[in-house]
């Protein structure tokens, strides 16, 4: 995949019906991603394709929580309209209502020839809690006993096939996943099992988002399941899981893209691991507090980290960036993610303002009101920055200068420049409350005394010293939460 490339990411079996009943994978519109082709998108990330168990959506879906945020998101919901967890799958194969594997290897064709990736899920954790998969395969997953079910029932269960104990997934922060079952990562039949399954991933799409990938770290596993492993005296293996599973799959396929979501300062070791992207969540939640200087001090970080971090304000996990950022915040923290190096990952819906954040478990959205300004506003930043100078040029941050001695406003300001030969791109965001002012040096080579910049986002055109430029610099004032991205031309 390119550098610094844009990430759609889509809640799949919500989507589909947006193009009418009966539709399927193979029968969407080639419109639609042309569409997206057009926008600069280089991959498409079909969330929740998986055939899931139906058996767990009255066992499991119903919880108080889950009602609470179903009546937020869908005030008239129904009983049918709750069709289960994209993350706790049967098994690897497609659900029966996207249609099936020749119908997704079509689709996939017809973004490969838009040069458009197909990224899809790949949930290593676990399984659904009723998949077929434990009467096949009973030892890839992680068992319990009668006096580890008896002390907690809630994390350990009975599987319906022959009633041996299990483990439920879960995260060590939170308690256990009631509708999945564990994947016993220190068990080699369990790796084998799951390499297996990315290995057949590789003929249907280009690349997996790996949903919770810091799970399956030796020290992560073993933190999260110490008192099951030492009970059942299971040893943590020598080799990370993910080592080894990216370098058989690379093998196969060398251009099979590895996406990471990942927390808890983890993201520099699974890219050495061999990730392609991990998620940067640190950006997201330090551009919602405002944090102005950490937000600098974060992209400054190695040039490799930034080249396999994902940059987004949104996701299906997430509230939306209107709701987390508010509308002209948001607007500016999308300037400044869609200008920075590494992925971008865009929702949909956020092109057009939605702000309602849907339940996964939900097969129906609400009639939302888009935003036509919002609309717009992300035509014309796609556009930009689909140039190839934001994907093949080089970034630099810049140091923005006080307009005056008592005035510090500059602090408020990000900018940055994209290089590509004699091309450059100017990004300047003031990303706070108030009118703020800067400087900027810019050592350029003209054979004028005058500069034009052209700015792109707001179509408008200054005409400027170069010596200014050169000596006190450039002078910028801004509005709140205002931008520019200016192209650079001798006058």
């Amino acid at each position: 995949m390119q550098r610094n490339p844009k990430l759609y990411e889509i809640n799949t079996r919500i989507w589909i019906r947006r193009f009418g009943k009966g539709n399927t994978l193979g029968s969407i519109p080639l419109k639609y991603f042309e569409e997206l082709a057009d926008k600069g998108i280089n991959a498409v990330w079909l969330l929740g394709v998986w055939k899931t168990c139906d058996s767990l959506i009255d066992k499991h879906c119903f919880e108080n929580n889950l009602i609470s945020d179903y009546s937020k998101a869908l005030k008239d919901w129904k009983r049918e309209d709750v069709i289960g967890s994209p993350f706790a799958i049967d098994d690897y194969v497609l659900n029966p209502e996207l249609g099936n594997f020749s119908e997704l290897e079509k689709l996939r064709n017809k973004l490969n020839k838009l040069g458009i990736k197909l990224i899809l899920d790949f949930i290593p954790n676990h399984f659904g809690a009723d998949t077929h998969i434990i009467e096949k395969n009973p030892d890839i997953f992680l068992k319990g006993d009668e006096k580890l079910f008896t002390d907690d029932p809630y994390t350990f269960f009975k599987d319906k096939y022959k009633g041996n104990i299990y483990t439920h997934g879960r995260d060590p922060l939170f308690p256990a996943w009631l509708d999945t079952i564990q994947v016993n990562y220190f068990s080699e039949e369990a790796r084998e099992f799951m390499i297996d399954k990315l290995l057949k991933l590789t003929e249907v799409c280009d690349g997996v988002r790996c949903d919770m990938a810091m799970l399956q770290l030796n020290n992560v596993f073993q933190n999260t399941w110490l008192g099951v492993l030492n009970k059942r005296e299971i040893k943590k293996p020598k080799e990370e899981f993910w080592k080894s599973a990216i370098e058989r799959i690379k093998k196969k396929r060398d251009d099979f893209t590895f996406i990471a979501e990942v927390y808890w300062d983890l993201e520099w070791q699974l890219q050495q691991l061999g990730f392609d992207f991990t998620y940067d969540k640190h950006l997201t939640d330090k551009l919602a507090a405002k944090d102005i200087q950490e937000v600098k001090a974060h992209l400054m970080a190695d040039r490799d980290y930034q080249f396999k971090s994902i940059r987004f304000l949104e996701n299906h996990d997430e509230l939306r960036a209107v709701e987390k950022f508010g509308k002209k915040e948001s607007l500016a923290a999308a300037v400044l993610i869609s200008t920075i190096q590494g992925m971008k990952l865009y929702y949909d819906g956020q092109f057009e303002g939605k702000k309602i954040r849907l339940p996964v478990q939900l097969g129906r959205e609400p009639n939302e009101k888009v935003s036509s300004t919002t609309i717009s506003f992300y035509m014309k930043l796609l556009s930009i920055t689909k140039d190839k100078i934001f994907s093949e040029g080089e970034w630099t941050m810049l140091g923005p200068l006080p307009a005056a001695n008592d005035n510090y406003s500059n602090e408020n300001i990000f900018t940055w420049q994209w290089k590509l030969g004699e091309d450059i791109r100017l990004v300047v965001i003031n990303f706070s409350e108030i009118t703020s002012q800067c400087r900027l040096k810019l050592n350029l080579a003209s054979v004028s005394n005058e500069i034009k910049l052209i700015d792109l986002l707001n179509d408008v055109e200054y005409t400027r010293s170069l010596s200014e430029i050169r000596t006190i610099g450039l002078f910028i004032e801004l509005k709140s939460y205002r931008s520019h991205i200016f192209a650079l031309k001798d006058q």
